[in-house]
């Protein structure tokens, strides 16, 4: 039956979606099919950002280090890398424009700059190797690479295409982004609508090769305003139960910004809270825990490892964080024991849990606060009013209520397609416009969603997604090797792992060890198992009837069977 804290939300969200209300929606049409659509929600990103850049003007935005920027400034600062953009590199409507960095109050200039100079801003990840970038940039045809040092150093050797342009981290925006910096005197930017290409993220799958999944600013503007009105609606309840923050909401950036849910729900979203970022370079717990007190931060989004890396942490009880009343977790699945630790070393906050994928910009479920402590191992409801989900078989069709099928998600947000793979597109969707997400799950009678497997052979590592097959392919890349078998093996701090068994050819002799230095040097660090999860087999791998190899049985005769496999 419904809870009470459900009954609450769903009257809340009644009145929202109500005429003339913030989430009134109208259909939109796409593929033949009518979903909603927020009638009030800006046309592009580039409205977005100087309508709520103007709103909040004043307001503190991005916190990095001893660098502070308002709203406002941020929004000048955009402006004046649009500018540099256009008149010094030439960008026009529709170029791709990569960043290959980490997080940074310039890591935000840049893309909002990008945005505003009409490119496709395209967010490379930031720990891929330099091989991968390059396969990153070439895939969709980056005109141009705004980089840090890091990344750039890794590119060399490696042919893209792209024009590489550096910058720097930390300090004035004006210094940092010098090379993109000029002078956009009374040009606006808005030039853009809803259909043009907005951003490229990089997707992992199930053939190896990271796949460019692209949308258009109505797909990540209403990415954007689904999580605002989300909070929208728990702030109304958090107001009525006298619970709501009094002070201006402030959020820890310490997932990747490359990644979705950096990207979306904790920056882009920032936008129309009038919301302040902390942002770290990197991830520390104890660190984490220092900002937090500094700057009363009131909310903080990681994948499942983070928050329960600062429940426990040794130093907690010298930090005053108080103030932060949603611990919220994505990206990979979070232990139940988790959920009641994280909430007996909190008792002013609540762990939180989203699902979404980079297809969905996203959005998807969310669970919340005492509904969360009720069913601790759901996902949540999917989000009113944008998402319809379903769960559907091999065919498309909608299974039974509590049956298993694919998890598959149509909405307003869904990206708009793979970038030059109409195959892979085709096939995300159904005929009638859900996306396929490669999740197996089922819906309680509550209408919660529970994740019971994936269909695709991925490894989630700590938010990170790694292709099994795309580590069998670097690892067959040894002469040495007859046959392999990579998968994932249970970890207590990133959820997930890759392992790997192998066989040699006759004649050859390869150690773990000597495997694991072959990988480093051709795929990212966090991709290459451990020396311990490498594992020679002295004979064949088993296959199953369709010669494939058996990859239970072989995780089973070497790392033992995952309890929840």
């Amino acid at each position: 039956m419904p809870t009470e804290l459900d009954k609450t939300l769903d009257a809340i969200m009644d009145k929202l979606t109500a005429e003339g209300m913030p989430a009134e929606t109208v259909p939109f049409t796409r593929g033949g099919v009518d979903m909603p659509s927020l009638k009030l929600a800006p046309p592009a990103l580039n409205h977005y950002f100087a309508h709520y850049c103007n709103e909040h003007k004043d307001a503190d935005f991005l916190i990095d280090g001893d660098t502070r920027l308002t709203f406002g400034e941020t929004w000048q600062a955009a402006r004046h890398v649009a500018a540099g953009l256009v008149d010094t590199h030439g960008v026009a409507k529709g170029d791709r424009v990569g960043i290959a960095a980490r997080n940074s109050a310039n890591w935000i200039v840049a893309y909002m700059g990008i945005l505003l100079a009409g490119g496709c801003a395209t967010l490379l990840n930031g720990f891929s190797s330099g091989e991968e970038l390059a396969d990153q940039l070439e895939l969709v045809g980056c005109k141009l690479l705004l980089a840090d040092a890091q990344r750039a150093k890794r590119l060399d050797g490696h042919e893209h295409g792209a024009k590489i342009v550096l910058f720097e981290h930390g300090g004035k925006p004006s210094d940092g982004l010098a090379q993109i910096w000029g002078d956009p005197g009374e040009r606006t930017f808005l030039d853009v609508g809803p259909d043009d290409y907005a951003t490229i993220l990089y997707t992992s799958g199930s053939t190896g090769k990271s796949k460019g999944a692209w949308s258009d600013h109505r797909g990540v503007v209403h990415g954007a305003m689904s999580y605002a009105l989300q909070s929208l609606m728990a702030f109304t309840y958090l107001d009525s139960s006298g619970g709501a923050p009094t002070s201006q909401a402030c959020a820890l950036v310490a997932v990747p910004l490359f990644h979705v849910t950096g990207e979306v729900p904790v920056f882009l979203q920032s936008f129309a809270l009038g919301r302040k970022l902390v942002l770290m370079p990197r991830w520390d717990a104890g660190e984490a825990l220092r900002l937090m007190d500094k700057e009363k931060v009131s909310y903080f989004a990681g994948v499942p490892l983070m928050s329960y890396e600062i429940a426990t942490h040794p130093d907690r009880a010298k930090y005053d964080i108080s103030s932060c009343s949603g611990f919220a977790a994505g990206g990979a699945p979070r232990p139940v024991e988790h959920v009641t630790k994280i909430r007996d070393a909190f008792p002013n906050g609540f762990p939180l849990l989203g699902y979404g994928l980079t297809e969905t910009n996203g959005v998807g479920c969310g669970n919340f606060n005492e509904n969360y402590l009720a069913k601790p191992s759901s996902t949540g409801k999917p989000s009113r009013p944008l998402v319809d989900l379903a769960i559907l078989d091999d065919d498309g069709n909608k299974v039974p209520q509590g049956n298993v099928g694919e998890i598959s998600i149509r909405s307003v947000c869904n990206f708009s397609g793979y970038w030059n793979n109409e195959e892979a597109t085709k096939a995300a969707f159904t005929k009638d416009m859900y996306f396929r997400t490669g999740d197996l799950g089922k819906l309680d009678e509550d209408g919660y969603l529970y994740i019971v497997d994936r269909k695709k052979d991925i490894i989630i590592r700590g938010g990170e997604n790694i292709t099994c097959i795309e580590v069998e392919e670097a690892i067959y890349a040894h002469d040495a090797i007859a046959e392999c078998s990579v998968f994932g093996i249970p970890d207590e701090r990133m959820g997930e792992v890759p392992a790997a068994v192998y066989y040699l050819k006759s004649g050859h002799s390869l150690t773990p060890a000597d495997l694991r230095e072959f990988l480093l040097a051709s795929i990212a660090p966090f991709k290459v198992p451990l020396e311990e999860h490498i594992w020679q087999s002295d004979k064949p791998l088993p296959r199953l009837g369709t010669q494939k190899i058996d990859k239970r049985t072989v995780r089973t005769m070497h790392a033992g069977e995952p309890a929840a496999a």
